[in-house]
């Protein structure tokens, strides 16, 4: 249980809690070089040992010592000494194989027996006069900003012909240079290092001086008291409001674990940037989809950010400050918020600013080296960068929240992907000693089968992988599925 008493530890969370926690092993699941499973699985767990306990606080399960009953705070306890009763906290189980399902849920989706669209042509591993690049092209205006800084006219650029431009035009260069000119560019490729090299890069000097999930208080101002819980299924974030303001996969996996446990979250998008269709509907269950112009609409996002609980973020660092809606500037016109900030490399360090993606975080800190053979580099077998730190992020807003409800203070929340990254290549132990412990059990992980659900949605009949955040007395599915993009309505229900 090291990985997730470590990760529990991260979050703040009560050491005596962790013990709450079953695995069930399944051998052959996520199988990488990398313990990748190990990791995947304390991901989830704390995420789910995360509900329960909030769970338990709101539905009166456990108290803390000097409370007296749900939903009341309790002035003179520390946020950083909260302790709930781990006797009434409902127990956690944790499968290898729901977890394996849930964090390669962009593949397991199928929309009226379509499979989706995975990597776009241009977004892949390619040669370099001294190695070799990772490159993201999944979105038009990325894909252009490549082409476009590589010399290599559009017309055609997806086909083969296209395909052998880019690799002649990448062939003449080196790496480093393709990865500063394609960023100058607004573009994404990056260098793949070793994890040597990457250890010598600031970036990641800047990155190990960093805890593995980031937390700080905003204000001392008094949050809104959530009513008590009761009835069945427990869902632990019912009658919050999330403004989920990320796009792609991890912030979206956060704010969609969020929907499971009974949050009303309404994402937010410029209308200028739709999401790719496919991965929309992957991340969209639970949720309210709309479309907001920031340069037009401060003062309808203002009536949203008035009697919002949380704000979720997964732009690039600083990249909302102009519309004045830094941490800082959020919770100074909604106190009492809880921040949750996810990024690339991190909210600090030289590459603070800079776009990134699961693959280009994986290239770059010397994890596709090492799932590689000396001839190319390898990937992890889902984007675990992505789906595990989503799942720190959903663990870390749930326990701001348990804390908050004895102090009442607005919290930030930190989280990413680079982070996340020198957890699993450096920090994860591996099964050896995890598997022993009594709380595990043992089977084998044949295919996904069984943690896959059809259900019809206004997007289709949709096949699709089941939430891995369990817990005794919790939700089993969504309450609803995707809709499509944009179409609803920017208020709260």
């Amino acid at each position: 249980m090291r990985n997730i008493s470590y990760a529990w530890s991260a979050l703040g969370g009560d050491p005596a809690l962790a013990g709450r926690v079953a695995v069930t092993v399944r051998r052959g699941a996520l199988q990488s070089r990398l313990p990748v499973r190990e990791a995947a699985r304390a991901c989830v767990a704390v995420c789910a040992l995360a509900a329960a306990e909030l769970g338990a606080r709101r539905a009166g399960l456990g108290r803390a010592p000097g409370a007296r009953g749900s939903g009341v705070r309790t002035d003179d306890v520390r946020a950083d000494d909260v302790r709930v009763d781990d006797v009434r906290v409902p127990a956690v189980r944790v499968d290898d194989g729901a977890v394996a399902a849930a964090f390669t849920s962009e593949r397991q989706l199928l929309v009226d027996g379509r499979a989706p669209v995975g990597f776009a042509p241009l977004s892949r591993f390619w040669r370099t006069a001294d190695g070799w690049v990772r490159t993201h092209a999944n979105f038009p205006h990325h894909r252009e900003r490549l082409l476009s800084s590589l010399g290599v006219r559009e017309d055609g650029a997806d086909g083969v012909d296209g395909v052998h431009r880019v690799e002649a035009a990448l062939a003449e260069r080196s790496a480093r240079e393709v990865e500063e000119t394609v960023y100058a560019a607004g573009g994404l490729a990056v260098a793949v290092r070793t994890p040597a090299e990457w250890a010598a890069h600031p970036q990641a000097t800047e990155v190990a001086q960093h805890p593995l999930v980031e937390r700080e208080r905003l204000d001392t101002a008094p949050a809104r008291v959530l009513a008590p819980l009761h009835g069945t299924p427990l869902l632990p974030a019912a009658g919050l409001r999330v403004l989920d303001l990320s796009r792609v996969i991890a912030g979206p996996v956060a704010t969609r674990t969020l929907a499971l446990l009974g949050a009303d979250v309404l994402r937010v998008d410029p209308p200028h940037l739709p999401e790719l269709p496919d991965q929309h509907a992957d991340t969209g269950f639970g949720k309210r989809s709309a479309v907001l112009d920031l340069r037009t609409g401060l003062r309808a996002f203002d009536d949203l950010l008035a009697t919002a609980d949380v704000v979720v973020t997964g732009y690039r660092p600083g990249a909302l400050d102009r519309f004045g809606l830094s941490a800082e500037a959020l919770a100074e016109r909604r106190p009492g918020l809880v921040v949750a900030e996810l990024s690339a490399w991190g909210a600090y360090g030289p590459w603070r600013e800079r776009r990134g993606f699961d693959s280009l975080v994986q290239a770059a800190t010397g994890i596709a080296a090492t799932e590689g053979t000396p001839e190319r580099p390898g990937a992890l077998p889902a984007q675990v960068l992505d789906h595990g730190t989503g799942h720190l992020l959903a663990a870390a807003v749930l326990r701001a929240l348990t804390e908050q409800s004895y102090d009442g203070c607005g919290r930030l929340v930190r989280v990413a992907l680079a982070r996340t990254a020198r957890w699993l290549a450096e920090e994860v132990t591996a099964d050896a000693t995890e598997a022993a412990s009594s709380h595990a059990s043992h089977a084998s992980f044949e295919d996904a089968g069984p943690w896959l659900a059809e259900r019809d949605s206004p997007l289709g009949r949709l096949r699709y992988a089941l939430p891995p955040v369990t817990f005794e007395g919790g939700p089993a599915d969504w309450a609803r599925p995707p809709g499509r993009w944009g179409t609803d309505e920017a208020r709260w229900v």
